[in-house]
């Protein structure tokens, strides 16, 4: 069985067993999360979709971790104008383990 959920504003799909990364989560490390916007449903051949999303369909999942991805340079240049900048930058996300797909 797996689902499509939607978190942070981008659409996942996870099956149970699973770990996902997602933005991040203003949850410790161990608590459980619950998620409520499911927009696609597959277990087997049967299948549910969602307009927008499915009702009383939710993904159970406890957070394993927060951390930073790797850096992203930035660098700007004008060529001639001696006008150069480099930047980093580095998105923190939450690691989640999806426990269970309850439908």
């Amino acid at each position: 069985m797996h689902a499509v959920i939607k978190t942070g504003g981008k659409q996942v799909k996870v099956t149970e067993g699973e770990s996902i990364k997602v933005e991040l989560l203003p949850l410790k490390e161990g608590d459980s999360i619950e998620f409520d916007k499911v927009l696609l449903l597959v277990d087997g051949k049967k299948s549910s979709i969602g307009s927008p999303f499915i009702e009383n369909a939710s993904v159970l999942g406890k957070v394993i971790s927060h951390d930073k991805d790797k850096k992203v340079r930035i660098f700007k240049m004008k060529r001639r104008q001696g006008y150069r900048r480099t930047m980093g930058h580095r998105q923190s996300h939450t690691k989640v383990l999806i426990e269970s797909i309850k439908s």
